[in-house]
């Protein structure tokens, strides 16, 4: 399977969702919590070219956006194929 990275805060809703399905889809994540970490919030934010708002989730190094575009690539049936090593329409970054 392939890595996954979640940038998150621990009072966003969307963040907890995001979690939450990749968790319902059996998919091991690393969780990077950006609450209170100015530094971390920084890395995320050069990833992904400027985003600061949570989640920002990434897939085997691949920048696939946040919990709209993980469930928008839920929906069509192509994040299992993502998560597996395969390729999506997802926006890289």
């Amino acid at each position: 399977m392939s890595p996954v990275k979640t940038y998150t805060k621990t009072y966003c809703g969307f963040s907890k969702r995001a979690k939450a399905l990749l968790t319902e889809k059996g998919v091991e994540f690393e969780d990077i919590d950006v609450t209170d970490d100015e530094a971390r919030l920084a890395e995320m934010a050069e990833r992904t070219g400027g985003s600061t708002t949570v989640p920002q989730i990434f897939i085997a190094g691949r920048h696939i956006g946040g919990f709209t575009e993980l469930t928008e690539l839920d929906e069509r049936g192509e994040l299992d194929a993502l998560l597996n090593g395969g390729d999506a329409t997802a926006n890289p970054s």
